[in-house]
């Protein structure tokens, strides 16, 4: 959350001419409801197995890029699937950037709101000591932490697709 997916992923895709695919999105089409409304349905085991589920589906589409949620690589064997299915790439982004990023947006996303300050610096800390050794099993580590402006975005993408030799 924060680290620049969505923006690093639709600015790649449009760069590349392919279809961007954010994992949340597509299924919140899909089941025709949004991921909390899912998440308080199902319970969290209940939709990982959708979202597993759903990654498989968008993987089998070719030349796109795909955007998950933080928390796909952490389940069941999504990691290893999504490397095997092409390339990886974890946006390494500091937890002070997290932070500054999260904090303007903490009306938006339910999981953060009415955090303090305090309250959500722990909160990315926790999140990132549980989630880097899913992370850190991706393909390629990538700097995310210049993606404020349309000059930092065009530079990112461009430094990525030299990366991933697009």
């Amino acid at each position: 959350m924060g680290a620049g997916k969505t923006t690093l992923g639709k600015a790649l895709a449009k760069a590349l001419g392919v279809p961007f695919i954010d994992l949340d999105w597509y299924i919140e089409e899909r089941f025709h409801k949004n991921i909390k409304t899912l998440f308080a349905e199902r319970g969290e085991e209940g939709f990982r197995l959708v979202e597993q589920r759903m990654l498989h589906e968008v993987s089998e589409f070719e030349n796109v890029v795909i955007s998950t949620g933080g928390g796909t690589p952490c389940f069941f064997d999504n990691m290893a699937y999504m490397n095997s299915q092409g390339q990886t790439v974890f946006l390494d982004v500091s937890p002070e950037v997290l932070f500054n990023r999260l904090r303007i947006a903490t009306f938006n996303r339910p999981i953060l709101q009415g955090k303090s300050d305090e309250e959500l610096r722990c909160f990315i800390t926790e999140a990132l000591q549980k989630r880097l050794p899913h992370y850190s099993q991706a393909t390629y580590r990538f700097d995310g932490s210049q993606l404020e402006s349309r000059q930092q975005i065009a530079d990112s993408v461009a430094r990525l697709r030299q990366l991933l030799q697009l």
